[in-house]
C-alpha cells in the first residue's frame, strides 16, 4: 500500500470516487499566507469549501469559494458553534478509499471526498494570556469544530493530506504538484495535527483547572506542551544526544528566565550552557540590589552586591578566580560600556596578567555601546538577554519512570525571621551578612555552606557527602577573611562539638546563620556561647540536589 500512500489517494477500479472532484476544506482563525495557498490550489484544480471569515478572505484574494452550508445544506447554527459538525463534512473526510462500501455510501448520500483539510484553531492561548479575560469569554474561545475537523483528517491521513501550519503551505503544494514524494510527507503532517491538538488542549486543561481548582497546586494528570527551540550538538556528554525544548504552559507565560533569553553574540549554547545560565540567573535574579553572580557547575562560586556593579563584578571573581575561569557571569543590572570593558579586560586576580576567559554572559540589558564592546571579548562569548525569573512557577524533575513535581523555593530573608537562640546576639551588620549567605546558600548544591561578609561571599563548600567537608571547603576558600564574617548552612548541624560548629567558631566566624531542627541544637547553641559566636536559628531548610 506504500505506493498509495505516497501520491494522492487513488479509488478502486469500479470509480466510486464519490463525485471524483478534487476537494479542499479550508477553515482557519490565523489566515497568514492564505491568499497564495487558495490561488495555488485552484491552480492545481482543487474545489475550495470553506467557512465564514475564511471563505469571505479567499474570495477577496480571486478564488473561487463553495460555502459550507452549500455542501451541508444546514446553516451555521448556535452563534457558530456548529458549522462543520456535519455527515457531509466528516464522512467525505473520513471515508476510506480502499474501501468499496465507504465510497458507495457516500454515492448514494451525495456525498464527496476531500483530499485536503487546512485547519487551524480559536486563538484560545493568546486570549487567556493576554491579561484579564471572563470565563464565559474564555469558553467561548475553546474550538470544537476545528479540532474535529483536525482529528479526522489526520486519522485518514493515508487518504487526506491536513495541515494545521502555514508554513507547511509551500510543501503542500509541491506535494500536489508531483514534485514532493516524500513516503512519510502525509504521516508526518498527521503527527503535527494530533500533536497540534493535542498541545491546545493541554492549555484549555490547564485554564480549566486553574479556575475550578485555585487552591490545589498539583492536578490528578499533567500534559506538559513542549516545542523544540534548538538540537543541540550533544548532552552532558559528547556521546549523548540532546535538544532543548520551550515549555508553553500558561503557568510560564511572561515567567521570564534563560528558556527565553535572547542570544546576541557567540557559539550555539550548549546543553550544559543552559543548565549553568539557568543557575546563574535563577541566584542573580534574587537580590534587588546591583549584584553579580558566577557560577560553575551550576554552584554560584562568587556572589557580590554593590553600588558599584564594577566592584561587584571584581568581587564576585576574586571569591574563586580558579573556578570563575571558564564560568559564566550574570548581572541583574543593564551592562553598560563601562561594565562590558571591565569584563572584557579583567585579570585573573591568581596572577594580575591573565584575562578572565567566561562561556557565557547574562544580563537584563544591554546598552549599544556596551554591547558592542563586549563582542570583542570573543567570538564565541554567548551573550544573552533575559527577563528576570519568575515567583511561583512550579518545577518538574524527571526521575526513571516518572516525575517530581514541587513548588518553586522563593523564600527570602524578608520572609523568614532570623531568631537569636545564643547569648550574644548579631549586631545589625552581623545579621545582614547572615541573611546574604542565607539567600546565596539556597542556591548552593548540598550539603551547602557559604561564608559572607559586606554582601560578598568569601567562600562556599558544596556538594559533599558530608557537611563538615563541604565547611572545610568554604574555610579553605575563604582564608584569613572568614574572620568575623557570617556563616550559612542549608540545613541544620547535626553535630557541634569537635565537629562544624565548634570547626566554624574557632575559625572566627562572627555569627552562624542555619535552619535548627536537630536533636543536638542545644549542643549547637552551647558551643556558640563558649565562642562568643552569635547563632540564629531561621526554621527553613534549602536542600538543593
Amino acid at each position: 500500500m506504500a505506493a498509495a500512500e505516497d501520491g494522492a489517494s487513488t479509488a478502486p477500479e469500479s470509480g466510486l470516487k464519490a463525485t471524483g472532484v478534487k476537494q479542499a476544506l479550508i477553515s482557519l482563525s490565523d489566515k497568514t499566507d492564505l491568499a497564495n495557498l487558495g490561488n495555488g490550489l485552484q491552480r492545481l484544480g482543487f474545489s475550495i469549501i470553506s467557512t465564514g471569515g475564511t471563505a469571505s478572505s479567499l474570495e477577496a484574494a480571486g478564488v473561487s469559494v463553495t460555502k459550507v452550508e452549500e455542501i451541508t445544506h444546514f446553516p451555521e447554527m448556535l452563534d457558530g458553534r456548529v458549522k462543520t459538525l456535519h455527515p457531509s463534512i466528516h464522512g467525505g473526510i473520513l471515508a476510506r478509499r480502499d474501501q468499496e462500501h465507504h465510497l458507495k455510501a457516500l454515492n448514494e448520500l451525495g456525498i464527496g471526498t476531500f483530499d485536503v483539510v487546512v485547519v487551524n484553531l480559536y486563538p484560545f492561548y493568546d486570549k487567556v494570556t493576554s491579561g484579564a479575560i471572563s470565563f464565559e469569554d474564555g469558553i467561548e474561545n475553546i474550538d470544537i469544530g476545528g479540532p474535529t475537523l483536525i482529528r479526522a483528517a489526520a486519522k485518514n491521513h493515508k487518504d487526506v493530506l491536513v495541515v494545521v501550519d502555514h508554513k507547511d503551505y509551500p510543501a503542500l503544494l509541491e506535494y500536489l504538484e508531483g514534485k514532493q514524494d516524500h513516503r512519510d510527507f502525509r504521516r508526518t503532517l498527521a503527527w503535527k495535527a494530533f500533536q497540534h491538538v493535542a498541545s491546545y488542549d493541554s492549555a484549555v486543561s490547564e485554564w480549566l483547572w486553574k479556575q475550578s481548582n485555585k487552591g490545589d497546586t498539583f492536578p490528578p494528570s499533567l500534559t506538559v506542551p513542549l516545542t523544540l527551540k534548538s538540537t543541540l550538538r550533544y548532552g552532558e556528554n559528547p556521546h549523548q544526544k540532546a535538544a532543548f525544548y520551550g515549555d508553553k504552559s500558561l503557568s510560564l507565560v511572561n515567567a521570564g528566565g534563560i528558556a527565553t533569553a535572547v542570544q546576541h553574540h557567540g557559539k550555539e549554547m550548549s546543553y550544559n550552557n543552559y543548565l549553568d545560565a539557568d543557575a546563574a540567573w535563577n541566584c542573580v535574579s534574587e537580590f534587588d540590589s546591583a549584584t553579580c553572580v558566577v557560577v560553575k557547575h551550576t554552584n554560584p562560586c562568587g556572589v557580590a552586591s554593590r553600588q558599584d556593579i564594577l566592584e561587584a563584578y571584581r568581587l564576585a571573581v576574586k571569591a574563586d578566580p580558579v573556578s570563575a575561569f571558564g564560568g559564566i557571569v550574570a548581572f541583574n543590572t543593564t551592562i553598560d560600556e563601562d561594565l562590558a570593558r571591565e569584563i572584557r579586560e579583567f585579570r585573573s586576580p591568581t596572577d594580575g596578567e591573565t584575562r578572565m576567559f567566561y562561556e557565557i554572559v547574562v544580563a537584563p540589558g544591554y546598552t549599544a555601546k556596551g554591547l558592542e564592546v563586549l563582542k570583542g571579548k570573543s567570538k564565541t562569548l554567548r551573550i544573552l538577554e533575559a527577563k528576570r525569573s519568575g515567583k511561583g512557577t512550579p518545577s518538574l524533575r524527571q526521575v526513571s519512570g516518572g516525575w517530581l513535581a514541587q513548588e518553586s523555593d522563593d523564600l527570602t530573608p524578608e520572609d523568614v525571621a532570623f531568631t537569636k537562640v545564643s547569648e550574644r546576639a548579631p549586631g545589625d551588620g552581623e545579621l545582614s551578612d547572615a541573611k546574604f549567605a542565607w539567600l546565596c546558600v539556597k542556591h548552593v548544591k548540598s550539603n551547602a555552606i557559604v561564608i559572607a561578609k559586606n554582601k560578598c561571599m568569601l567562600g562556599m563548600g558544596s556538594g559533599q557527602p558530608n557537611r563538615l567537608e563541604s565547611l572545610r571547603i568554604a574555610f579553605k576558600k575563604a582564608g584569613e577573611a572568614a574572620r568575623g564574617a557570617a556563616l550559612a548552612s542549608d540545613a541544620f548541624f547535626p553535630f557541634a562539638w569537635k565537629d562544624a560548629v565548634e570547626e566554624a567558631c574557632r575559625s572566627g566566624v562572627a555569627v552562624i546563620a542555619e535552619p535548627g531542627g536537630s536533636i543536638r541544637d542545644q549542643d549547637a547553641v552551647e558551643c556558640c556561647d563558649k565562642y562568643g559566636v552569635a547563632l540564629v536559628f531561621t526554621g527553613v531548610r534549602h536542600f538543593r540536589h
